[in-house]
């Protein structure tokens, strides 16, 4: 699950291929997104675990809210993205990659939107609350950190959204409560790449999502 993606189009760009008219490109329900990709914000990064770890996640999105309980297994985790949430770090941003094919995530949390952004400052952190199943390493609701690498943890997140068999490398963060149905309803509007060569959109199994996913507004509790 790395960082990096290619990020070629705007968000609003929709793909054209001989079967997009059989397809839809959109999650009803959804408003048209008025954010803009910027530069990851620089904050000051926490040293030490919050004393009262934040117990729950509100993600409000143009296509509906998702919630999560936050897993005090991942305590700095949960301490450095409760930060970021409270600095609204992650408001006006959007989730950049969705993949439906063997692996199935919404991944979210760099405001650049090109999947290598990360808070101006920060150094990566330590991986916490690992997977010990070695089949089903994240389960379908699984909320967990996208990483370039051991203990390179910044403000990316992927959303579980079915069943995935992934190494056992990504920080186990959350759990979704409440937003399941909508993620498998982004899932069904697929996700695209853009070919180099031709400039031409096409439906793709790991791309940007097809229907925009813009973060709102995140808060924590």
């Amino acid at each position: 699950m790395k960082k990096v993606f290619y990020f070629a189009l705007a968000l609003a760009l929709l793909p054209v291929s001989a079967s997009a008219a059989e397809r839809p490109t959109s999650v009803p329900g959804c408003t048209k997104p008025t954010s803009k990709a910027h530069a990851p914000a620089t904050l000051k990064q926490p040293t030490a675990v919050d004393k009262k770890l934040a117990k729950t996640m509100t993600i409000n999105t143009n296509c509906g809210v998702i919630t999560i309980a936050l897993n005090s297994a991942a305590p700095q985790t949960v301490t450095n993205l409760a930060t970021l949430a409270r600095a609204k770090y992650f408001d006006g941003s959007f989730c950049h990659r969705l993949t439906t094919e063997g692996i199935y995530v919404l991944q979210c949390g760099d405001p650049s939107a090109q999947g290598n952004g990360s808070p101006g400052s920060w150094k990566g952190y330590k991986d916490e609350n690992l997977p010990i199943k070695t089949i089903l390493t994240y389960p379908a609701g699984t909320v967990a950190m996208a990483n370039s690498g051991p203990n390179t943890n910044g403000s990316q997140f992927f959303l579980v959204y079915k069943d995935t068999a992934l190494p056992a490398s990504y920080t186990i963060w959350g759990k979704i409560k409440t937003g399941l149905p909508l993620l498998l309803r982004i899932e069904k509007v697929g996700a695209y790449k853009v070919d180099q060569t031709t400039g031409n959109a096409y439906y793709a199994g790991d791309g940007n999502p097809v229907q925009p996913i813009e973060i709102k507004s995140v808060t924590v509790r």
